[in-house]
């Protein structure tokens, strides 16, 4: 437990980075989404990683040509990415900011939008404002990927409790479309059957 409780604060989470704690931390690319890549399920276009963490994701699709940028609001995290982040083979726009308050100039310009246990970190009462930024981040057509987890019914948080249902319903209601949906085989042994793989479409405007 950290000595400052508000999850929506940057020193809550700064803390966590200090103190080592960062249980959420893979230590290397998701292998979801590495699969996904793999395959050539995506192709490269603009893409933003909100809550990067230590950018093991970001540079992973920047690795495979995709133009990056990653955000997160937490020191110690871009401090970890920028150790990195002068790749000259896989370039990432590193921000550190909130993404409830990015600016408008990004509106409209990503083609994908990633996401994996950052949804889970924020509030339950913010949800809706995520699906907000989700939606003016990406570009009509454009996909919102996300891995949800956990899907569980654990009291209070951080993580918070998802649920597919609420993801459909929120995102439905901000004019996305679930386009793919998989019980992921290849999640991390802690995590199977605690998550699902879920690609939304932007509506076409």
């Amino acid at each position: 437990m950290t000595a400052n409780s508000d999850v929506n604060s940057p020193a809550f989470w700064e803390e966590i980075y200090q103190g080592g704690r960062v249980a959420w931390d893979l230590g290397g690319p998701t292998p979801v989404f590495r699969r996904l890549l793999d395959h050539g399920q995506l192709a490269p276009g603009r893409i933003i990683v909100l809550g990067a963490g230590r950018g093991h994701d970001a540079r992973e699709f920047a690795r495979r040509g995709f133009a990056v940028t990653a955000v997160d609001f937490a020191a110690g995290a871009v401090e970890a990415m920028r150790r990195w982040g002068d790749d000259l083979l896989a370039p990432v726009e590193i921000l550190r900011a909130d993404f409830f308050d990015l600016p408008r100039a990004l509106d409209g310009t990503f083609d994908y939008v990633l996401e994996y246990v950052t949804f889970c970190a924020i509030h339950p009462s913010r949800r809706a404002d995520y699906a907000d930024v989700v939606a003016r981040l990406l570009k009509p057509g454009g996909l919102y990927i996300d891995l949800a987890f956990p899907l569980d019914r654990r009291a209070g948080g951080p993580p918070f409790a998802v649920s597919v249902t609420e993801i459909e319903i929120l995102f439905n209601l901000h004019g996305f479309t679930l386009w793919r949906r998989e019980s992921p085989p290849d999640s991390v042994r802690p995590r199977r059957g605690a998550e699902e793989l879920l690609i939304f479409q932007k509506g076409v405007e």
